[in-house]
């Protein structure tokens, strides 16, 4: 304790304490003192003293009895605030307050309803009931107790349950049933349903069905928050706190699958809690967020302390106490509670003492309380005498110098006046209570003093005391006097309404008096036409309120201003305010509403309106505007028929604002009411010019999800023990409609603006509000909500596999032009590893749209998805995309051989990756050639028979022949000579030319054919195949045509032979035949020259025919006998008239070769 005590002071050693009780019961409310005795005890219920009886009465110990609460009817209640006063020679002492409450249930404020649900899912009742004490809910199904042994069931003690996985057989009717000490309450039945469980979508976002709820809480009580949440996969509750301060983990658990319950609630406990659903595996969550608010009792951080004072002399008493609501602080003298009055003065916690006399002799008590207790703490003023004070200054008079100027004079004391060292002058207004009292203190060198910051037409009330060292003299008599009126500091605030289209009535409330400074003793009223400058002045007398304008234009601006008068002059006059007239076709217009403005603070205004009984015309709605005197006009701000008041908050005090109201309906707007009030200042004591305390500095915003942001700003350096509360400004940045301003309060430096849109510019400010002190706005802060998270997934996923381990992914970013991604997450994996639900994890930036998947494993088929996501959440994935990595595949491909005779065949093989597309191209080309080759199969078939009709005939033309000219190769070894060297030099060979007949030449990648009168020049003829003609058409074209033939031999494999026929320019009419009958050995086994000519680079391959079946005029080649190699090799005959004969080839390899060449001129 403080101070200085002796055993023999006075304090309690019990006291009452809260309590509860049925009905009929008996109480005992404790109360012991210890101190010098006698001690007496006083009960007190609610501040009066309590009559006593045979029910109540006070027991020899000091403690309360009640033998029945409430035990018959009609008698007073007994519920209240009990308090004990003790009291023996040095003073009194009261008690700390106890409550007695009875026990009490009311009805069911929330009973529980039928539900549906799906197998599986999740179902919730709740109850709600008030009792003290605190009820004790329990639940029942078909009117039995409902076993809570199970984990997926949970029952609250807030009266929720939670049924999670519901099956059929929970399927029934639930009840809760609230017991207290004294009553038991059933609630209505809820029947649930449980259905058969539809198809879930296979990813289903989490969303949280009962979030909780904005909880205040007393010390030590427990607190439970609900959180229930559902998606699929099912997902996963965790709490944490908006500031990021750690759970107290030893005074905190999870009931069921998420509610958050906190026992023994402390202070260190409030705050804001953050439930959060996350599905397993990914960064798809929601979060829900409640205040937990935790009420405490009074305690005290500074205590008085006990005080020696002489006479005369000044004590001062000081005491702060904490608590949650701020506690309410009051001073006490031996139990009784203490007013302010000249002397004695309590300044917020401080108790100021001044002229101490010997009554204030007494303990004190600072008492602290709030809604959750009181606390009283005690200190002793001992009054010490002295003999050698002088005596009170004599003689005090004032005079009136001006309308804030009193002159104060007085003569030294009688007695002991030389040892006075200075006097203080006290002065306080006369009228009114608790008025605050001034001091001056002046030397002794003087005996008159001016006073000049009073107010003006205001009685003052004055007295002096005189100081020497050992103390101060009495005080003087007291002496008051008036100051002298001025004139009006401001200017009444108007009213401006019309009643027709002609007629304006203005209307204005009375000065207030400190702006008023005198009696009113007459008003001016000035008026114009808006496009006017005549000015027409009317003044009216002092006692009057209201003034009708009649005859004046419809649907015009009219500018009006007034100003009052003293007895001194005239005070300033208004600004002009602004009203318009309304049409004179404005019949069913609503009349203008009777308006009302009332200052609630410095910078709150009440606006109240009502509409006339009697007007017949509809409403729809009213619309509001309002602006600072000289500023730009705010609004509409839209209302609706049913609102008949509105508060505009956020003002500058001591400003004047002019405000407009008016109805509307679909045809026209009504009648406008005008009026103009002004803020008041912030101080609330005297009207002096006390600087505002500086705005709230650092202020920082933080988006914390799409539809709320985090506010910090800082404390500005001023004492501790002040009492600050905030305002904070929200609206988005451009806004229009000023009913959209979000005025929010709070008391702490930090705020979580709630409810606003997704990804839109917010400006804040925030001032602060002490002592009936309002600081200017804070320097705006803007800031950007976040965007939503993604709600769809990327588009047009496509998977392309470019290398043998590697695959190109892109896509599209997901639909929306307001979604906005800030990352994309890539998840592939094999069959193998997606059934193990092992996944690999890309990520790229949002603006990129493609990504490598690199060390495939051949022989897999892989999974590929993508989710875009941002600083919010992830979005759904994509659908799955496959994969097929094929094994890989050995590619053959054969050099050409680079000699004829060559038996080793270079082979060589590669590896090659074909994707899919390049696979089908290849299947349907092979098909293609299949089927072409399959046709000149079938046409040489075809041929072949033909021409064994006619060969016995071809093969005598030819024996006749063979005797005008023949060329005969016998020798094998020189057959197997001239093959040597026409493999050695197979880029130029040249046939063996006969008589007169062609050469062809490979020049420059062209063959040329060239007879015995020179190079033969293209004629104009049409170029025809006859590779799939009829040989029996060419014979009988060959017949028709009578045609010299020039006859080539057949040379070695890898040339191409050019035969063609044409008219012979010397001898028109002869006929010229050429046969070459082959005589090839035969070859059964194939020699090692059969095979190279079998592997060619370009893998061309064709029928055998039998040796027998080689037709005239053949050419062989070594290369594919398609259409384009065709056209390459031989150019020449491209346009030829007369077609060449049907070739044949014959791939087979020749031992011996015998060529016979014949030509018959």
């Amino acid at each position: 304790l403080s101070g200085v005590w002796c055993f023999s002071e006075l304090f309690f050693v019990k006291e009452p304490q809260d309590v509860t009780v049925t009905r009929k019961d008996p109480l005992v409310l404790d109360c012991q003192a210890h101190g010098e005795v006698p001690i007496t005890i006083t009960w007190l219920k609610n501040g009066a003293k309590v009559s006593e009886n045979e029910r109540v009465y006070t027991l020899s110990n000091g403690s309360l009895y009640i033998s029945e609460v409430e035990g018959k009817k009609g008698e007073p209640s007994d519920e209240g605030f009990y308090q004990c006063l003790a009291l023996n020679k040095y003073g009194a002492i009261l008690s700390q307050k106890g409550h007695l409450t009875l026990a009490t249930i009311s009805a069911f404020e929330v009973q529980p309803l039928s539900v549906e649900v799906q197998e599986g899912g999740v179902a919730r009742f709740a109850c709600k009931i008030t009792a003290n004490p605190p009820a004790i809910i329990t639940w029942e199904v078909n009117r039995t107790t409902l076993p809570l042994v199970l984990d997926r069931i949970t029952a609250l003690p807030t009266g929720i349950l939670q049924i999670y996985n519901a099956e059929k057989k929970d399927a029934g009717n639930y009840r809760c049933v609230a017991t207290t000490v004294a009553n038991r309450r059933k609630s209505v039945e809820a029947a649930l349903s449980v259905i058969p469980a539809l198809d879930l979508k296979p990813f289903q976002k989490p969303a949280i069905i009962a979030g909780p709820q904005n909880i205040t809480a007393s010390l030590h009580q427990t607190v439970i928050l609900e959180c229930v949440a559902t998606g699929n996969p099912k997902p996963i509750i965790s709490w944490s706190r908006l500031d990021h301060k750690s759970i107290d983990v030893f005074n905190t658990r999870v009931l069921g699958n998420g509610n958050l319950m906190i026992s023994d609630v402390k202070v260190q406990h409030a705050g804001v809690y953050v439930c959060r659903a996350t599905i397993p595996g990914t960064r798809n969550f929601t979060v829900a967020m409640a205040t937990l608010t935790v009420l405490a009792p009074p305690s005290f951080v500074e205590w008085p302390e006990s005080l020696t004072r002489p006479r005369a002399g000044t004590a001062r008493f000081a005491c702060q106490a904490e608590g949650i609501p701020a506690p309410k602080m009051s001073w006490l003298k031996n139990g009784r509670r203490i007013h302010s009055n000249g002397r004695i003065k309590m300044y917020n916690s401080k108790l100021v003492i001044n002229q101490i006399i010997p009554e204030d002799d007494a303990i004190y008590q600072c008492m602290a309380e709030n809604s959750q207790g009181s606390i009283l703490s005690r200190a002793r003023l001992t009054v010490v005498m002295s003999e050698d004070r002088p005596s009170a200054p004599c003689n005090v008079h004032a005079e009136t110098m001006s309308s804030s100027a009193i002159l104060l004079a007085w003569e030294r004391p009688l007695y002991n006046s030389d040892k006075v060292i200075a006097y203080s002058v006290h002065y306080m207004k006369a009228e009114g209570l608790n008025n605050e009292e001034y001091q001056v203190v002046i030397g002794n060198d003087t005996t008159h003093f001016i006073i000049d910051d009073l107010e003006p037409a205001s009685n003052y009330t004055f007295y002096i005391v005189a100081y020497m060292p050992m103390g101060a003299s009495q005080m003087s008599d007291h002496v008051t006097q008036r100051t002298l009126e001025d004139v009006p500091l401001r200017a009444p605030e108007i009213s401006l309404t019309s009643r027709s289209p002609t007629d304006i009535l203005i209307s204005w409330l009375p000065i207030p008096a400190k702006y008023r400074r005198g009696q009113v003793v007459s008003y001016r009223v000035s008026f114009r036409l808006n496009a006017e400058s005549t000015v027409q002045v009317l003044e009216l007398p002092g006692t009057t309120n209201e003034y009708l304008m009649s005859g004046l234009k419809p649907d015009s601006v009219y500018l009006v201003r007034i100003s009052a008068a003293t007895r001194i002059g005239w005070g300033e006059a208004s600004l002009w305010t602004s009203h318009r007239t309304p049409k004179a076709t404005s019949v069913k217009a609503p009349k203008s509403p009777e308006l009302s403005l009332e200052p609630l603070n410095c910078t709150t205004i009440t606006v109240r309106w009502h509409q006339d009984s009697e007007d017949t015309a509809t409403i729809e709605g009213y619309k509001l505007y309002y602006k600072e005197e000289g500023q730009q006009e705010t609004g509409p701000i839209l209302l609706d028929t049913s609102d008949l008041m509105h508060t505009l908050s956020g003002l500058d005090p001591r400003r004047k604002y002019h405000v407009r109201l008016l109805a509307f309906n679909n045809m026209e707007e009504g009648y406008q009411a005008d009026q103009t009030v002004s803020t008041p200042g912030c101080v609330s004591v005297r009207d002096r010019m006390v600087p505002p305390p500086p705005p709230p500095h650092h202020l920082y915003a933080k988006a914390n999800t799409s539809s709320s942001i985090y506010l910090h700003w800082g404390r500005p350096a001023f004492t501790s023990a002040q009492v600050i509360n905030y305002t904070v400004r929200c609206n988005p940045v451009g806004l229009q409609n000023a009913s959209l301003v979000l005025y929010l309060q709070t008391s702490e430096t930090h705020m979580l603006v709630q409810g606003l849109e997704p990804k839109t510019k917010y400006e804040f400010a925030v001032r602060l509000h002490v002592d009936q002190l309002s600081s200017p706005w804070s320097p705006v802060v803007y800031h950007t909500t976040l965007p939503e998270a993604p709600t769809g997934p990327p588009l047009a996923v496509k998977v392309t596999l470019i290398e043998d381990d590697t695959a190109l992914v892109s896509w599209k970013p997901p639909d929306g032009p307001e979604t906005v991604v800030t990352r994309y997450t890539i998840l592939y994996a094999s069959r193998k590893a997606w059934i193990a639900g092992e996944w690999q994890v890309l990520h790229r930036e949002g603006a990129i749209t493609m990504a490598l998947l690199e060390n495939l494993v051949a022989g897999n088929v892989y999974i590929v998805k993508i989710s875009a996501s941002n600083e919010v959440g992830d979005g759904p994935f994509s659908n799955a995309v496959e994969l097929a990595v094929l094994p890989k595949e050995t590619l053959e491909s054969n050099q050409r051989p680079k000699r004829l005779d060559s038996a080793d065949a270079t082979n060589f093989s590669g590896y090659y990756h074909l994707d899919q597309k390049s696979m089908t191209g290849i299947v349907v080309g092979v098909c293609i050639a299949l089927t072409c080759i399959l046709i000149c199969i079938l046409i040489l078939i075809y041929r072949s028979k033909a021409r064994k009709t006619s060969a016995p005939k071809t093969v005598q033309q030819g024996t006749d022949q063979l005797s005008h000219t023949s060329i005969s190769l016998t020798s094998t070894n020189e057959v197997g000579k001239s093959i040597e060297g026409i493999a050695e030099n197979e880029e130029s060979l040249l046939p063996m030319i006969v008589g007169n007949n062609f050469i062809d030449a490979k020049v420059s990648g062209l063959f040329l054919i060239i007879n015995s009168y020179g190079p033969i020049t293209k004629t104009s003829c049409k170029k025809r195949w006859l590779f799939f003609q009829d040989s029996k058409k060419v014979k009988i074209e060959e017949k028709e045509h009578r045609k010299f033939v020039q006859a080539v031999c057949l040379y070695q494999p890898g040339t191409t032979v050019l035969i063609s026929e044409d008219d012979s320019p010397n001898s028109p009419g002869q006929q010229s035949k050429f046969q070459v009958p082959f005589s090839i050995v035969p070859d059964t086994e194939h020699s090692a020259n059969s095979e190279g000519s079998h592997e060619t680079g370009d893998s061309g391959r064709f029928s055998h025919e039998s040796n027998e079946e080689i037709h005239l005029y053949s050419v062989t080649s070594a290369t594919p006998h398609t259409s384009s190699s065709f056209v390459n090799v031989n150019p020449v005959l491209s346009n030829c008239e007369e077609p060449p004969v049907p070739l044949a080839t014959d791939q087979t390899s020749i031992s011996s070769l015998q060529i016979q060449c014949t030509v018959q001129n």
